[in-house]
C-alpha cells in the first residue's frame, strides 16, 4: 500500500506518517513534508524518485505525473483499468494525505503579487480532487484533525465506504472554498469586488433547531471561524432567531466604547442607554420599552457580573450575550430554563453584504457609520447644539443607521427614549415613537432626534417641536432641505446634516 503526503499545514504530520509506516503503507512525500519526515526519521521516498522525473520550474510541477495520478484514479473492479495500469508500471496509491499552500495567508502577509501568485497550489487540489473521486478505493485527507480517526479506522477495518464519502466531500469543500478564495481575491484586487462572479463560502458552526419557524431548517455558517473564535455558549441553545437578534445587538453595542447596553425585539432596538456604569445602563435601557423588552435579547459591551444579573433577572429576556459572563452571573439565571447565555468578543465588521432575493442575491459594500458623520457635520440652523446634544447626537444617530428604516430615533441623557422604526413613512415613524414615549412615561422634552435618510417635509421638524425636541441630524439632501431648516430655526432647534444616509431595508 502506497500513501502519498504533501502538506503545508505540517501539525502532526509525522505522528500521522508513523501510524501509517507501522500498518505497512509505504510513504512518497515531496519538498518540505519530505524534509519534515525524514528529519522524524520517518523513511519516506521522494516522488521524483519514484516517477523517475525531475521537479520542474522550481517545484512548480512535482507531482503530475501518470504513475503518480493514474495510481489514485485507475478503478480498482474495472479490468480495462487494471490492465492499463499494469501495462504501465502504474501501482495503486491508496491514501492521500494534502493541504494547499497557504494562498489566503499570503494574501493577508504581502501585496508582492508574483509571491502571491506563487502559493496559488496546482498539484494540491488535482491530487486531492483525484483521490476524491476515486473515494470508493482511495482514502482522502485534508485535515489534520482527521488523522486519528483515520488510523483508528483503518487499525478497526472501519474503513468503511461510507467513511470514505465523507473524507470526500470534505476534501471537495476544501478545494472549492481555496479556489472560492483565489477567485474572489482576484475580483477584489482587479475588479473592486464586483467581478462578474462572486463566491460566498462558510462553514458550518452549528445547526440551529429550526429556523425562522419550527418548519424550517436551519443553520450558522461562519466566515473565518468567526463564531467559533469568539462565541461561547454558558447556557441554553442558541436559536435562528437569537442570532439574528444577537448581531443586531451586539454591532450597536459594540459601536460604542464601553458601558453600552442594547435591548433588541425582532432585530430592532428596544432600549439602549450608556451610563456610568452598566447597572445605570441597564436600567435607563429598560424604561424605554420594558413591556417589548420582555422575552428580547440583551447585548451588554462589558462583564455581567452577579450584580446587574441580578437586575436583569428581574425580567425575561431568552438571551443575554456580553463580552464576559461570571461565574456568579451565571449561578443567578440557572434556575430560568429558557434563558441563554453567551459571551461574544469581536468588533470586526465584515467588508462585504449581501441579501438573498428569489434567484440570486444582492451584494454591497458593508455599510459602516462613523463618529466623524457627527462630530464633523454641518450646523444648517442659527442655533448651535451643547456638548451633551452633540453626544446625544451621536447615539440617535448611530441608532437610527442601525434599526431598520424609515426610522427616528430620540435619545436624552445618553439613552434611548423613543423609537419608530420599519414605517412606511417618517412622519409615522416619529408619531409613533412619541406614542411609545408617551405609553411609558417617558417625557422626549430636551431630547435630540435623528433620522438615517434626510426628511422630505418640515412636518417632522413641526413634529419634533412640539414633543420639545432640542436637537437635530440628518443627512440632508431633500429638495425641501431649506425649509426644514427654516422650520428648526423658528423653533430654535439646532439642526445638523450629515451628509451620508443609512438606508437599512
Amino acid at each position: 500500500m502506497k500513501a502519498i503526503l504533501s502538506v503545508s499545514d505540517k501539525k502532526n504530520i509525522e505522528i500521522f506518517a508513523k501510524e501509517l509506516v507501522s500498518l505497512g503503507y509505504e510513504i512518497l512525500s515531496t519538498g518540505g513534508t519530505l524534509a519534515h519526515l525524514q528529519k522524524h526519521n520517518i523513511n519516506a521516498i521522494d516522488i521524483s524518485q519514484y516517477t523517475n522525473a525531475q521537479e520542474l520550474f522550481s517545484g512548480r510541477v512535482k507531482t503530475l505525473h501518470p504513475k503518480i495520478h493514474g495510481g489514485i484514479l485507475f478503478r480498482r473492479d474495472n479490468k480495462d483499468d487494471i490492465e492499463s495500469a499494469a501495462n504501465n508500471n502504474i501501482d495503486s496509491i491508496d491514501l492521500v494525505c494534502v493541504n494547499l499552500y497557504p494562498f489566503k495567508q499570503t494574501t493577508i502577509q504581502t501585496d508582492d503579487f508574483d509571491e502571491i501568485i506563487e502559493n496559488i497550489d496546482i498539484g494540491g487540489p488535482s491530487l486531492i480532487r483525484a483521490a476524491a473521486k476515486n473515494y470508493k478505493s482511495v482514502i482522502v485527507v485534508v485535515d489534520s484533525s482527521d488523522y486519528d480517526v483515520v488510523i483508528s479506522n483503518i487499525k478497526n477495518n472501519n474503513n468503511s465506504i461510507d467513511f470514505r464519502k465523507e473524507l470526500m466531500i470534505k476534501a471537495f469543500s476544501h478545494t472549492a472554498e481555496y479556489d472560492s478564495f483565489i477567485a474572489n481575491y482576484m475580483n477584489d484586487r482587479f475588479h473592486n469586488g464586483f467581478g462578474k462572479s462572486k463566491f460566498i463560502v462558510g462553514k458550518k458552526y452549528i445547526d440551529t433547531k429550526y429556523g425562522e419557524n419550527p418548519h424550517q431548517k436551519g443553520a450558522l455558517y461562519e466566515f473565518d471561524d468567526m463564531w467559533s473564535k469568539n462565541f461561547n455558549t454558558l447556557k441554553g441553545e442558541s436559536s435562528f432567531n437569537n442570532l439574528l437578534d444577537i448581531n443586531a445587538a451586539a454591532r450597536i453595542v459594540n459601536s460604542f466604547t464601553k458601558n453600552a447596553i442594547c435591548i433588541v425585539k425582532h432585530g430592532n432596538p428596544c432600549g439602549f442607554a450608556i451610563k456610568e456604569n452598566l447597572i445605570e445602563s441597564y436600567k435607563s435601557a429598560l424604561k424605554c420599552d420594558h413591556l417589548s423588552a420582555y422575552g428580547g435579547v440583551i447585548a451588554i459591551n462589558g462583564t455581567l457580573d452577579v450584580n446587574l444579573a441580578t437586575l436583569i433577572n428581574e425580567t425575561f429576556f431568552e438571551a443575554i450575550v456580553a463580552h464576559s459572563i461570571t461565574n456568579d452571573a451565571i449561578e443567578i439565571f440557572n434556575n430560568k430554563k429558557r434563558v441563554r447565555l453567551f459571551t461574544l468578543n469581536n468588533n470586526k465588521i465584515d467588508k462585504i453584504d449581501f441579501r438573498h432575493i428569489n434567484g440570486g442575491f444582492l451584494l454591497q459594500e458593508q455599510d459602516v457609520v462613523l463618529d466623524s458623520e457627527v462630530l464633523d457635520a454641518k450646523q444648517m440652523g442659527k442655533v448651535k447644539a451643547d456638548k451633551n446634544q452633540i453626544d446625544d447626537l451621536l447615539i440617535a444617530y448611530k441608532l437610527a443607521a442601525l434599526s431598520k428604516s424609515n426610522c427616528v430615533t430620540y435619545v436624552k441623557d445618553s439613552a434611548l427614549v423613543g423609537i419608530g422604526m420599519g414605517l412606511t413613512s417618517r412622519v409615522d415613524a416619529s408619531k409613533l415613537a412619541s406614542l411609545k414615549a408617551k405609553e411609558m412615561g417617558l417625557n422626549l422634552e430636551g431630547s435630540s432626534l435623528a433620522s438615517e435618510a434626510f426628511f422630505p417635509f418640515r412636518d417632522s421638524i413641526d413634529l419634533a417641536n412640539q414633543y420639545g425636541v432640542k436637537a437635530i441630524i440628518q443627512p440632508g439632501g431633500s429638495i425641501r432641505d431649506n425649509e426644514v431648516i427654516q422650520a428648526a430655526n423658528e423653533h430654535n432647534i439646532a439642526i445638523y446634516f450629515s451628509g451620508k444616509r443609512h438606508f437599512l431595508h
